[in-house]
């Protein structure tokens, strides 16, 4: 499996972007297809992550009303809507497949990962 992240760019406070995490040949051992995020000199942070089979979602709360996850199974595509964003959401986005069967926040627990997208907002 490979994962294609794209969407990022510069944005101004307020503004919304949707980034996509497209997968070529997801297998049935996917369980969760998780956002995170990693800003300059700051360690990756976990954004929010949705399970394959039935939709459900999980949130970080910095993001929680914020942003949403998504997924389109006949493309083998995962979205992230984010919408008011704000400066502190700049960061590099990655996009990583999981096959853990509980729902993590961890990126120990997401085995495949995608280049990353750079998203940057002005204030």
């Amino acid at each position: 499996v490979q994962l294609q992240a794209s969407g990022g760019g510069l944005v101004q406070t307020g503004d919304s972007l949707r980034l996509s995490c497209a997968a070529s040949g997801r297998t049935f051992s996917t369980y969760h297809t998780g956002w995170f995020r990693q800003a300059p000199g700051k360690e990756p942070e976990f954004v929010a992550t949705i399970r394959w089979s039935s939709g459900s979602t999980y949130y970080a709360d910095s993001v929680k009303g914020r942003f949403t996850i998504s997924r389109e199974e006949a493309k083998n595509t995962v979205y992230l809507q984010m919408n008011s964003l704000k400066p502190e959401d700049t960061a590099v986005y990655y996009c990583a497949n999981s096959v853990t069967r509980s729902v993590s926040a961890h990126a120990s627990d997401y085995n495949t990962w995608g280049q990353g997208t750079l998203v940057t907002v002005s204030s």
